[in-house]
């Protein structure tokens, strides 16, 4: 209905322009709907162009590991690969053709040992081969055009002006009546903007709450093709490491702060080496002490649900716990991990001295 609605605008507006050229109101009437139907155009996505991207040829290791990994989850297998600075696995769609892109994020492929990041690889894929909707080509594009509509739509406190001249000052007082009057056109235009945006808005939690259940089905379904892929214990242990995604992202922008404000005894070139491995030594400090405080607290499977409605972690790993065990499908040896690491150097190279540049954004 999103597509269609788009759709409609845009007939609407081009044949409003164009058959009704000679009056006045129709083309007026006809860019307003061009202009609510451009933010909802569904836009094909991109490859970050800041961030190493790895073909089959740059790393055949590392693609034929993950081409195992998409053959046991039944799913496309993938076309590029890219290295970010987060503490996460994501699958990204680009192109026309929604070609399918890994963002292997660094401080996890890093930090973990090697089935880890296979059970964090398999759960991205799982989604997909649990049919979630909001990652698909339908729904998944409607939603991705409703949030770019509601930010487009939005008020913003920086779109008013304060009026800061001097009371004695010339013409202070056609100053204050130019701020009121462009203040004034400016609410007007939120005003006016206030229907198409609640309307986007609204559509958007509809078609999250029409796609709850089965998004809830594709995360357990998901948690099953990283148990069988990478095995049990794997994906346990992947859920259980979730949550240091946060601790570990304000450890790697600390250290990009640090080491750009703070001159050290060792060159700076230094420092984009030792970066990934700083902060797998952190995460694996974070996981040791999450060790000891679970060993002195009671066992339990916490909440059910999170704030979303959603399994909640602790319950997604009760439920993998109690379930049959599932020994490991694919396994990386030693040899073959060494020669993805030599494959890496150059891109972890690169996106560390991007990182030392930009600083990783935090979120929260």
């Amino acid at each position: 209905m999103v597509h269609l609605v788009t759709a409609g605008l845009f007939i609407g507006g081009v044949l409003l322009i164009v058959l009704g050229f000679r009056t006045v109101i129709q083309p007026m009437v006809g860019l307003v709907l061009l202009g609510l139907a451009f933010p909802l155009c569904p836009r094909p996505g991109r490859l970050d162009a800041e961030l190493p991207t790895l073909r089959h040829a740059d790393a055949p290791i590392l693609f034929d590991l993950l081409d195992r990994i998409a053959d046991a989850a039944g799913v496309r297998r993938f076309d590029a690969v890219q290295l970010g600075p987060e503490f996460s696995m994501t699958v990204t769609h680009y192109g026309v053709r929604r070609k399918r892109c890994l963002v292997l994020g660094l401080p996890l492929w890093a930090a973990h040992p090697t089935q880890q990041p296979i059970a964090a690889v398999a759960h991205a894929l799982g989604h997909l081969a649990g049919h979630d909707p909001r990652v698909g080509a339908v729904v998944g594009t409607a939603l991705e055009s409703l949030n770019t509509a509601t930010r487009t739509m939005r008020a913003r406190n920086n779109a008013y002006i304060t009026s800061s001249v001097p009371a004695h000052a010339w013409h202070a007082g056609e100053v204050e009546g130019g701020a009121a009057r462009f203040n004034a056109r400016t609410r007007t235009g939120e005003y006016l903007m206030w229907i198409p945006r609640a309307a986007a808005t609204t559509t958007a939690r509809l078609l999250m709450w029409l796609t709850r259940p089965v998004t809830r089905r594709a995360a357990f379904d998901a948690d099953d093709v990283a148990a069988r892929t990478a095995s049990t214990e794997a994906a346990i242990a992947s859920l259980q490491d979730r949550h240091l995604a946060g601790a570990v992202g304000m450890e790697i922008h600390r250290l990009t702060i640090e080491t750009r404000t703070l001159v050290g005894s060792r060159s700076a070139t230094a420092a984009p080496e030792e970066l990934w491995d700083k902060a797998a030594r952190y995460a694996e400090s974070l996981r040791e002490q999450r060790g000891r405080e679970e060993a002195t607290e009671p066992v339990g499977i916490g909440t059910l649900v999170d704030t979303a409605g959603f399994p909640s972690d602790s319950s997604r790993m009760a439920r993998l716990a109690h379930a049959p065990r599932r020994s490991a499908a694919i396994t990386l040896d030693e040899p073959d991990r060494n020669r993805i690491e030599d494959a890496l150097r150059l891109p972890k190279q690169a996106l560390a001295r991007k990182v030392m540049r930009d600083c990783v954004p935090l979120t929260h």
